[in-house]
């Protein structure tokens, strides 16, 4: 089967849970046999073993031009060797390094002009886009990787008229922090172009239940599809630190918890039996997030505990390896949760449990693993006690991280994902030949 994945590309600048997911999954479809063309938007691909995934292939909806062709009517009408100018990789390079320089709410007019497709404002790249599709690619099966850019699906089935499939993950954060009136439009035009789509895969039931809600999509088109890891090169045995450490392993960013976890980590400190706690944290820092982090420096500093904590820079696979393998326990407390959390299985591979806010679908994953613990976000000092629940009692963390190894090698492996989209994308072939 030949299948053709249309990922944004993130720059590689922070820890990008969707890109990982993409990335890993081509590369599981292709070792099933099937023929994966794996198709860069925005920017090209800087994410784990991502050299070669997309070989040869031109990225599409350059992010200069889009963001070109969003205020100025002249780049919508500008010839393509000019345009080609700005798709150079060098010049995608320098705008990777810009990535997170702005955020949702600056984003509304052109997350829902790309929503409109052949009605929005970067129409001549959708034009390109699809030209090279039924020209060149000839997929079978089309999976675009996230509900925000279904405004490709409806020019897409035009023209190839096969099987359109949608990842469904995190949608629901972006465009919460849109804030009216765009991020209404754009649920709306979401909900609009999901007609064109065949099935969507959600990365989890809560996820599941929770776009169905807000796109009003039919429950027999929305199919749960959970994440999966690759395990290859993740060994088994680990010895617990000492001193303890708890670990965070996301964007450094406001919104997904890190100042909930300083301000805990400060708290545990003042605890005799805890005064050895390290705390240490990855994921990437961009432009943007530089003086949430800054702050938190700011406030270590005068708790007088700046010199217990690392805010580590690199955080590619093998660097994301050994920061696991130093962990007593990792907690990525994001307020609202997420759609899944792939930093779970990341942790769990490792054998290190995890302490999840009762949110999102994090109660859902650590359920279906039995490696850690969730807490009442609600409840102060909620988080301080699971967190000291596991840092105190190393027997019952061992317990936990070693249940969880278990199961996220049965049962969340890129290729148990990877056989579960085949199976969807052959119903669907199948469906469409009849």
């Amino acid at each position: 089967m030949r299948i053709v994945q249309i990922t944004p590309g993130s720059g590689g600048t922070f820890y990008c849970e969707n890109c990982l997911r993409d990335v890993a999954v081509v590369q599981a479809l292709r070792r099933l046999g099937h023929d994966v063309v794996m198709t860069p938007m925005y920017l090209p691909l800087f994410v784990d073993a991502s050299a070669g995934v997309a070989q040869g292939v031109p990225v599409f909806f350059g992010g200069i031009n889009v963001y070109l062709q969003q205020k100025l009517a002249l780049f919508r009408k500008t010839p393509r060797w000019l345009d080609r100018l700005f798709d150079a990789p060098w010049m995608l390079k320098w705008a990777a390094g810009r990535e997170g320089s702005t955020d949702a709410a600056d984003l509304g007019p052109m997350t829902l002009s790309m929503l409109r497709g052949e009605d929005g404002r970067q129409r001549k790249e959708l034009a390109r886009l699809v030209a090279w599709l039924h020209d060149e690619a000839r997929p079978d099966v089309v999976h675009i990787s996230n509900a925000l850019l279904l405004g490709l699906a409806a020019e897409i089935k035009r023209a190839l008229n096969v099987p359109i499939v949608c990842s469904l993950q995190d949608e629901h954060t972006w465009l919460d922090a849109m804030g009216k009136p765009y991020a209404l439009r754009c649920w709306q035009a979401m909900a609009d172009n999901a007609r064109h789509v065949d099935a969507f895969a959600a990365v989890s039931r809560w996820y599941a239940q929770e776009m169905g809600r807000r796109m009003a999509l039919p429950p027999e088109r929305v199919h749960m599809v959970y994440l999966g890891i690759e395990l290859d090169d993740i060994e088994g045995a680990r010895t617990a630190p000492q001193p303890p450490v708890i670990g965070y392993l996301s964007r450094l960013c406001g919104g997904h918890g890190l100042d909930h976890l300083v301000e805990a980590f400060i708290r545990l400190k003042r605890e005799p039996a805890l005064s050895d706690l390290t705390l240490r944290a990855t994921g990437g820092i961009t432009p943007a997030d530089r003086p949430f982090v800054d702050g938190l420096v700011e406030k270590l500093r005068r708790a007088g505990v700046a010199d217990d904590v690392e805010f580590l820079p690199d955080f590619d696979r093998a660097a994301r390896h050994a920061f696991l393998e130093s962990l007593s326990v990792l907690s990525v407390p994001v307020p609202q949760g997420e759609a899944f959390g792939s930093f779970i299985l990341e942790a769990l591979a490792h054998a290190v449990p995890v302490v999840e806010p009762q949110a999102g679908a994090f109660p859902e994953i650590i359920e279906a693993t039995g490696g850690g613990v969730v807490y009442d976000p609600d409840v102060e000092g909620a988080l301080d006690q699971a967190l000291a629940g596991l840092l105190l009692d190393p027997a019952r963390a061992e317990t936990l991280g070693l249940q969880g190894r278990a199961v996220v090698r049965q049962r969340f492996t890129v290729d148990v994902m990877a056989g579960n989209l085949a199976a969807l994308y052959h119903r669907l072939t199948r469906g469409a030949e009849s």
